[in-house]
Protein backbone atom coordinates (compact mmCIF):
# COMPACT_ATOMS: atom_id res chain seq x y z
CA UNK A 1 0.00 0.00 0.00
CA UNK A 2 0.93 3.61 -0.99
CA UNK A 3 1.36 6.11 1.35
CA UNK A 4 -1.38 7.51 -1.45
CA UNK A 5 -3.99 4.88 -0.37
CA UNK A 6 -3.52 5.37 3.59
CA UNK A 7 -6.78 6.23 4.78
CA UNK A 8 -7.23 8.64 7.57
CA UNK A 9 -8.13 5.88 10.54
CA UNK A 10 -4.67 4.36 9.17
CA UNK A 11 -2.92 7.57 9.40
CA UNK A 12 -4.26 8.37 12.61
CA UNK A 13 -2.35 4.85 13.77
CA UNK A 14 0.84 6.10 11.95
CA UNK A 15 4.01 6.93 14.51
CA UNK A 16 4.24 10.52 14.28
CA UNK A 17 8.37 9.86 14.55
CA UNK A 18 8.41 7.98 11.89
CA UNK A 19 6.96 10.69 9.43
CA UNK A 20 8.82 13.44 11.22
CA UNK A 21 11.88 11.50 10.73
CA UNK A 22 11.14 11.26 7.26
CA UNK A 23 9.66 14.30 6.65
CA UNK A 24 13.23 15.93 8.26
CA UNK A 25 15.69 14.02 5.80
CA UNK A 26 13.52 15.26 2.67
CA UNK A 27 13.51 18.72 4.16
CA UNK A 28 16.85 19.01 4.80
CA UNK A 29 18.19 17.16 1.66
CA UNK A 30 15.97 19.49 -0.52
CA UNK A 31 17.30 22.56 1.36
CA UNK A 32 20.50 21.87 1.29
CA UNK A 33 20.45 20.39 -3.12
CA UNK A 34 18.86 24.03 -3.48
CA UNK A 35 21.96 25.65 -1.81
CA UNK A 36 24.65 23.65 -3.62
CA UNK A 37 22.62 24.27 -6.88
CA UNK A 38 23.52 27.70 -6.35
CA UNK A 39 27.34 27.38 -4.69
CA UNK A 40 27.11 27.30 -1.30
CA UNK A 41 26.62 24.91 1.80
CA UNK A 42 24.00 24.80 4.09
CA UNK A 43 27.04 24.92 6.91
CA UNK A 44 28.87 27.67 4.91
CA UNK A 45 25.82 30.13 5.28
CA UNK A 46 25.43 29.24 8.79
CA UNK A 47 28.87 30.40 9.82
CA UNK A 48 28.34 33.59 7.77
CA UNK A 49 24.81 33.86 9.91
CA UNK A 50 26.46 33.21 13.11
CA UNK A 51 29.00 35.40 12.26
CA UNK A 52 26.98 38.57 11.55
CA UNK A 53 26.24 41.09 14.18
CA UNK A 54 23.17 42.04 11.60
CA UNK A 55 21.84 38.14 11.93
CA UNK A 56 22.45 35.55 14.68
CA UNK A 57 26.22 36.80 16.18
CA UNK A 58 25.02 39.25 19.25
CA UNK A 59 27.77 41.45 19.12
CA UNK A 60 29.88 40.38 15.59
CA UNK A 61 32.94 39.09 17.64
CA UNK A 62 35.19 36.74 15.62
CA UNK A 63 34.44 32.85 17.34
CA UNK A 64 36.63 29.83 16.88
CA UNK A 65 35.25 26.89 15.17
CA UNK A 66 34.97 24.94 18.38
CA UNK A 67 32.52 28.16 19.44
CA UNK A 68 30.96 28.00 16.48
CA UNK A 69 29.99 24.05 16.59
CA UNK A 70 28.68 24.67 20.26
CA UNK A 71 26.90 27.74 18.82
CA UNK A 72 24.47 25.22 16.16
CA UNK A 73 24.75 22.37 18.41
CA UNK A 74 20.50 22.13 18.09
CA UNK A 75 21.21 21.97 14.29
CA UNK A 76 24.49 21.04 12.87
CA UNK A 77 24.71 17.13 11.58
CA UNK A 78 26.88 14.94 12.06
CA UNK A 79 28.66 15.18 8.58
CA UNK A 80 29.20 18.81 9.11
CA UNK A 81 32.64 19.82 9.14
CA UNK A 82 32.67 23.72 10.03
CA UNK A 83 36.64 23.16 9.56
CA UNK A 84 36.86 22.54 6.14
CA UNK A 85 33.45 24.66 5.72
CA UNK A 86 35.18 27.32 7.38
CA UNK A 87 38.46 27.14 4.72
CA UNK A 88 36.45 27.28 1.68
CA UNK A 89 35.22 30.69 3.04
CA UNK A 90 38.15 31.88 3.87
CA UNK A 91 39.70 31.43 0.42
CA UNK A 92 36.28 33.28 -1.40
CA UNK A 93 37.11 36.37 1.18
CA UNK A 94 34.63 35.94 3.10
CA UNK A 95 35.68 35.69 6.30
CA UNK A 96 39.22 36.06 7.86
CA UNK A 97 41.43 34.16 10.42
CA UNK A 98 43.13 36.12 13.13
CA UNK A 99 45.75 34.93 15.23
CA UNK A 100 43.84 33.73 18.17
CA UNK A 101 41.93 31.34 15.27
CA UNK A 102 39.07 33.09 15.68
CA UNK A 103 37.24 33.67 12.66
CA UNK A 104 35.66 37.15 11.52
CA UNK A 105 32.69 37.80 9.02
CA UNK A 106 34.34 40.37 6.59
CA UNK A 107 32.21 43.20 4.51
CA UNK A 108 32.36 40.95 1.44
CA UNK A 109 30.76 38.48 3.69
CA UNK A 110 28.25 40.08 4.60
CA UNK A 111 26.98 40.65 1.17
CA UNK A 112 27.25 37.55 0.58
CA UNK A 113 25.24 36.42 3.39
CA UNK A 114 22.40 38.84 2.15
CA UNK A 115 22.80 37.35 -1.35
CA UNK A 116 22.21 34.21 -0.04
CA UNK A 117 19.54 35.16 1.97
CA UNK A 118 17.39 36.17 -0.72
CA UNK A 119 17.08 32.28 -2.12
CA UNK A 120 15.22 31.34 1.40
CA UNK A 121 11.87 32.01 0.28
CA UNK A 122 12.46 30.75 -3.21
CA UNK A 123 13.13 27.22 -0.90
CA UNK A 124 10.11 27.96 1.29
CA UNK A 125 7.76 28.56 -0.99
CA UNK A 126 8.74 25.28 -2.95
CA UNK A 127 8.39 23.28 0.41
CA UNK A 128 4.52 24.56 1.22
CA UNK A 129 3.22 24.73 -2.32
CA UNK A 130 -0.25 23.06 -2.15
CA UNK A 131 0.09 23.87 1.56
CA UNK A 132 -2.29 26.55 3.34
CA UNK A 133 -0.34 28.64 6.02
CA UNK A 134 -3.83 27.25 8.17
CA UNK A 135 -2.62 23.94 7.64
CA UNK A 136 1.02 24.45 7.98
CA UNK A 137 0.34 26.65 11.48
CA UNK A 138 -2.22 23.32 12.78
CA UNK A 139 0.74 20.96 11.76
CA UNK A 140 3.10 22.91 14.17
CA UNK A 141 0.88 23.39 16.68
CA UNK A 142 0.49 19.81 16.72
CA UNK A 143 3.62 19.15 16.90
CA UNK A 144 4.28 21.57 19.52
CA UNK A 145 2.03 19.83 21.99
CA UNK A 146 3.22 16.03 21.20
CA UNK A 147 6.77 17.06 21.90
CA UNK A 148 5.83 18.85 25.08
CA UNK A 149 3.71 15.74 25.70
CA UNK A 150 7.01 14.22 25.23
CA UNK A 151 8.49 16.10 28.53
CA UNK A 152 10.31 18.17 25.27
CA UNK A 153 10.59 22.19 25.14
CA UNK A 154 9.54 23.93 22.64
CA UNK A 155 11.26 27.22 23.74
Amino acid sequence: MTTQQISDAELAGQPAAYWTGLAYEALIAYTREQQVAKGYTQPQYWLLRNLSENDLSPDGEGMTVSELREAMASYIRPEDDLAVEAEVLVERGWLTRDAEDRLWLTAEGERARLDLKRNAPAIRAALHEGIADADYVTTLKVLRRMIRNAGGSVA
